[in-house]
């Protein structure tokens, strides 16, 4: 089934499947697809993001479960922290599959990581979805959920054109400057593979 999605300037994606199979002024995408399903967000679409700190968001720092939050708190823990804890593998999973979910709520669609040599948090996060693209070294800055607040330049991957992979997000913002000023945060939808993996509720 192909599904178009627009935002609030007009620009629109039909994606069929995993793949964009059409774009441009949602009025010419609607005319094209005259039955395809319609969604409609607020702000703008862009690409999805590249969060830069993929190793060490994901393997070297542990996301608490929700009901840990009255004794580890709801911020990652890295240091000290999470040497004291000591994640067994079936925790390093978990903690890799709540990590991902955080990283989708933020637009973000890939990440930039070393090898990740914690199986468990490989598997997890291959599962998911999300794009993996390797990097050499560490990128400096902040490691944060949000691309916007580590201090460094903010990357996308290659942009939304016809037969490309179906990786975008929708932020409410009304441009990208509001985008850059109020972060990743303001994400409302992330898709990947074609598929609608976070939604803002």
């Amino acid at each position: 089934m192909l599904t178009i999605h627009a935002d609030a300037r007009g620009h629109a994606l039909a994606v069929r499947g995993e793949w964009i199979a059409d774009a441009g002024p949602l009025a010419d995408v609607v005319a094209a697809h005259p039955h395809a399903r319609v969604r409609e967000w607020p702000g703008i679409l862009t690409p999805g993001l590249v969060n830069l700190h993929g190793t060490e968001l994901l393997e070297e720092a542990y996301h608490p479960d929700p009901r840990e939050a009255d004794t580890l708190g709801t911020e990652p823990l890295t240091g000290d922290a999470l040497a004291d804890l000591a994640p067994d593998d079936a925790r390093w999973g978990a903690s890799a599959r709540r990590g991902v979910q955080r990283m989708l709520a933020h637009g973000t669609v890939a990440a930039a990581c070393e090898e990740l040599r914690n199986r468990a948090v490989r598997d997890a996060v291959w599962r998911t979805g999300l794009g993996v693209v390797g990097r050499i070294g560490r990128p400096g800055g902040v490691p944060s959920l949000d691309p916007y607040a580590s201090g460094l330049p903010v990357e996308f991957p290659p942009p939304r054109v016809r037969g490309s992979a179906a990786r975008f997000a929708v932020f409410d913002v009304r441009d990208e400057s509001e985008l850059a000023e109020r972060g990743a945060g303001t994400c409302v939808a992330t898709v990947v593979g074609g598929r609608l993996v976070y939604r803002g509720r």
